[in-house]
């Protein structure tokens, strides 16, 4: 097992201590109620305050929760608040086409599954949420970098692995693929990152139209595709799955 980190420990616990009890502490207060001394526990509070986790009252000199806190919890909200409104159409999605659906949101360079619907037949299958996917190659990737500027340049930046022998790693045809996919409103994914495998993904907007993550359709290429190319039905039912989500997540009718 491996050995915890005595001064992450640590910091954990005096942001725990400022959660709790008084709305600001003193650093003795602080460094008598967790056993430390007063050097440790104003190198931890300094190194807390200058990433935004801990904010010291100028004429006090007493420590409270930062505004950095409160960003990474209303982040995490927001993750859950967007899975818990897409439950219901990702389920019909995924009933209706007879296909996996995922959600996706942008997370350090890639996209992260945060929601998983299994194809509905007996086949076993392995439930993805938390796995990362690429932005490059993926259906859900490319719309995210296509809509959200933050993704485009970590998209940009990264580097795009060949994954097949279909996977676009040139810089100008993949701005060419995002630009097309803000125009169409969808991206695909026909054998770039998986052989035998397709997707087709649309984003989902809040209210104030900025996309806060996409729904992909995956499944087998001979399923999904016509000529190489996505169903026209898939495309539809995707798309209207990310209006209803984004609908209920405050975004109005698009």
């Amino acid at each position: 097992m491996a050995k915890s980190i005595q001064s992450l420990q640590r910091a954990a616990a005096v942001l725990r201590l400022l959660a709790g009890g008084e709305r600001r502490l003193g650093l003795s207060d602080i460094a008598s109620s967790l056993g430390l001394a007063k050097g440790t526990a104003h190198g931890i509070l300094r190194t807390l305050q200058e990433e935004g986790f801990v904010e010291q009252d100028a004429a006090s000199g007493r420590y409270q929760l930062g505004a950095e806190l409160l960003r990474l919890g209303n982040s995490y909200l927001d993750v859950h608040e967007l899975r818990s409104r897409a439950l219901v159409w990702t389920d019909d999605l995924a009933r209706s086409s007879g296909e996996s659906v995922h959600l996706g949101v942008l997370h350090l360079e890639g996209v992260l599954i945060v929601h998983h619907v299994f194809r509905p037949d007996d086949s076993r299958q392995v439930l993805e949420v938390g796995a990362m996917q690429p932005l490059h190659s993926t259906a859900l990737g490319k719309v995210l970098a296509a809509y959200d500027p933050v993704a485009r340049g970590e998209a940009v930046r990264g580097t795009r692995e060949r994954l097949t022998g279909r996977t676009v790693t040139d810089l100008e045809q993949f701005a060419a693929i995002l630009e097309l996919t803000r125009s169409r409103g969808w991206a695909a994914d026909v054998e770039e990152t998986w052989e035998g495998v397709a997707a087709v993904a649309a984003p989902i907007h809040d209210r104030r139209r900025m996309p806060v993550g996409a729904i992909a359709l995956t499944g087998a290429v001979e399923r999904l595709c016509e000529d190489g190319e996505i169903r026209p039905e898939l495309i539809t039912a995707v798309r209207e799955c990310a209006r209803s989500v984004s609908r209920d997540v405050g975004a109005g009718r698009f």
